[in-house]
């Protein structure tokens, strides 16, 4: 499957905010226009859109955490006509393989909203360990390198 993470752009970014995911999804992902203001905020924020070939299918933000070693995957999100084709999958796995690529990483971390089971058990799969939940009562992981 050829997933590939790309900058968003100014010749992008319309169709990365135009993305969208099914209405029961949505109290678990912030919009993406919202995370590329997150971006522009926390410029040490990197947001990438997910394609499929040519097509974007999702988006994806990650930023080191300030903590040696650690990034932080903030956005995980496939579109939803993309979704059940295995793409998040395939996007997280990329993501993995981009961050192991950087000498400093130790650990990846993420969290995500209770009742989200795909997303738990995508994680799970992918060798992610549940480390607790933060102030927001989100469920946080951790893979280690």
């Amino acid at each position: 499957m050829a997933i590939t993470l790309r900058p968003i752009t100014p010749d992008n970014w319309e169709q990365c905010i135009n993305l969208r995911t099914t209405d029961e999804q949505t109290r678990f992902v912030a919009a993406n226009l919202y995370s590329l203001a997150q971006a522009k905020v926390f410029p040490e924020c990197i947001p990438l859109a997910i394609y499929h070939g040519e097509t974007m299918i999702g988006f994806l933000m990650y930023a080191p955490t300030g903590n040696e070693g650690q990034y932080w995957i903030w956005r995980l999100m496939i579109d939803k006509d993309q979704q059940g084709k295995g793409y998040g999958r395939a996007a997280m796995q990329e993501a993995i393989r981009l961050l192991k690529t950087r000498p400093d990483c130790k650990e990846i971390w993420l969290d995500f909203t209770p009742g989200n089971v795909v997303a738990a058990r995508l994680y799970l799969s992918l060798g992610f360990e549940q480390m607790g939940v933060d102030e927001k009562g989100e469920i946080v992981m951790r893979l280690r390198m």
